[in-house]
């Protein structure tokens, strides 16, 4: 969904609710890194560049190669239209991961420490994104839903799934982390570890009793969406990981 849309020498420009959401998701989060001063403010423009062009590319070509890989072999040209660029959360996790241990290395910054006071504020972005994904009336429960805030699309009700998703993955994942934080009840890399479990469990339960499969891919093995798939992996790992630096000394 376009915000405005202005055409200026033969050059249309329409800025889309999904590139706001993500503008503001990575301003929010710069700025509550920087308040907090917990990584050195000279290295944060460093940070914000390296986990900013990984989750973009990275998440992109995730998107890509689970969700709509047909499509796009048939039409490669798609994959630059960044006003239609879709994103995939597991996708990016993997590379931010991957980001952060490079920049950790290269500035001699303890990793582990790093994850955690990232992950902390990461519940911000995913509720700007489950807005997004409301205000552009996608990604719905299940139909038959007529009530506050329920999504009318093609002269149907649908339970309005982003916002549950959103409620979960923000605020209650948000406090949950920070109490446990601020408590210093966890120890290194349990926060980040614990921040996917949560958003994992949260999901699957979204997705099990709440909302629709992909319409371009409906159910996989007549049971599974596409997100559970790649969620139920990433489930079982954090929880391992979680675990493994629980029983550390």
């Amino acid at each position: 969904m376009t915000i405005f849309e202005i055409t200026l020498f033969n050059i249309t420009i329409a800025p889309t609710y999904y590139w706001l959401m993500y503008a503001l998701s990575f301003i929010v989060w710069y700025y509550v890194l920087y308040k907090r001063d917990i990584i050195p403010r000279d290295k944060l423009d460093d940070l914000f560049l390296y986990i900013f062009l990984w989750v973009v590319l990275w998440g992109r070509f995730w998107y890509i190669i689970f969700y709509d890989l047909n499509n796009y072999l048939s039409n490669p040209l798609d994959i630059i239209k960044v006003w239609e660029w879709w994103m995939s959360f597991h996708g990016w996790v993997l590379w931010v991961v991957t980001s952060m241990i490079l920049f950790a290395k290269k500035y001699k910054i303890d990793f582990l420490k790093l994850a955690d006071q990232i992950t902390l504020v990461l519940p911000i972005w995913l509720w700007l994104g489950r807005i997004w994904n409301y205000l552009n009336k996608e990604l719905l429960g299940y139909s038959g839903y007529d009530w506050f805030f329920a999504v009318y699309l093609d002269n149907v009700w649908y339970f309005p799934s982003p916002l549950l998703e959103a409620f979960l993955e923000w605020f209650v994942l948000f406090l949950i982390l920070n109490y446990l934080y601020i408590k210093k009840i966890l120890k290194k890399w349990q926060i980040a570890s614990l921040f996917l479990v949560f958003y994992a469990i949260f999901r699957i339960f979204v997705e099990v009793f709440f909302r629709q499969p992909d319409a371009h891919i409906g159910y996989i093995f007549w049971v599974f969406t596409m997100g559970q798939l790649l969620t139920i992996p990433m489930l079982i790992v954090w929880i391992i990981l979680f675990l493994r630096f629980k029983n550390d000394k």
